[in-house]
């Protein structure tokens, strides 16, 4: 948890790290704010819409730059409470670039081109080697869904005047409102540390974003915009659907290779 002594130096460090890594969505407060005693209520009150989401399936065009290389493509993608993930990222012809599926902190990768399989591995390991990000399922579906899996309890809250609130639980919650009548919204979660990252949340339907930046803390690593599109929430994603088929004649390739050349970073 991010004590209260540390806190205005988390926000300094979380609104510094970020300013050489390009420009984010959003100028977050920094500085010490004033005690706010509604801190709890309010962040409880702005994940409500996400907190009910139990499966969501998107496309998602993405780009930016992973390890300072610059990325663009497009990925299909269903997750599903608890840790269940299914993610494509088709080419304009052909065979994917690659095909995840993973249910239970086990995970499947195909690379269909290449003919090369990487099964059993941990679906966060898995997920950072190919696409630079290093979340699992849950952290993912967070992610997309401008919610935060933090711990809320025990938290500190700070005011910086009436638009917004920073919470510290195991990691700093930006709430923000336009005005006094507009609803607040969780526009940024930022995790502290040289492994830590940032993701910023904008164009909100229904209360869920529909464009999110992940950013990270360390510089170069990544730095990606998400836009959602063809968004459908709380629809039955069958089991099936989290299962990759591996093709015949396939070879295996292990989590060092995947790192080295993963498809997503050409």
């Amino acid at each position: 948890m991010i004590g209260v002594r540390s806190l205005a130096a988390a926000l300094c460090a979380a609104s510094a790290c970020l300013a050489g890594c390009g420009a984010p969505f959003l100028k977050l407060p920094a500085g010490p704010g004033v005690p706010a005693s509604d801190g709890a209520a309010l962040l409880d009150q702005a994940t409500a819409a996400c907190r009910r989401v139990t499966t969501i399936s998107a496309e998602i065009a993405v780009s930016g730059s992973v390890g300072g290389r610059r990325v663009r493509g497009r990925l299909l993608a269903g997750l599903a409470a608890p840790d269940s993930l299914y993610v494509e990222a088709p080419a304009p012809f052909g065979a994917p670039l690659f095909v995840i599926g993973a249910s239970g902190g086990d995970a499947t990768l195909v690379l269909p081109r290449d003919r090369r399989v990487l099964e059993h591995g941990r679906p966060g390991d898995v997920l950072d080697a190919i696409a630079g990000v290093p979340l699992d399922p849950a952290d993912l579906r967070s992610a997309l869904t401008g919610c935060t899996t933090g711990a809320v309890a025990d938290t500190e809250a700070r005011a910086f005047g009436s638009e917004w609130r920073v919470i510290a639980g195991d990691r700093l919650s930006y709430l923000r409102r336009d005005r006094a009548v507009e609803p607040w919204r969780l526009v940024s979660v930022a995790i502290p540390g040289a492994a830590g990252w940032r993701a910023d949340y904008q164009d909100f339907v229904d209360d869920l974003p529909r464009r999110v930046r992940l950013t990270s803390n360390e510089p170069r690593r990544f730095d990606l915009k998400l836009a959602l599109s063809q968004v459908e929430v709380n629809v039955v994603l069958d089991r099936s659907t989290f299962r990759v088929t591996i093709p015949e004649g396939t070879q295996p390739i292990s989590i060092d290779e995947l790192r080295a050349s993963g498809p997503f970073s050409r």
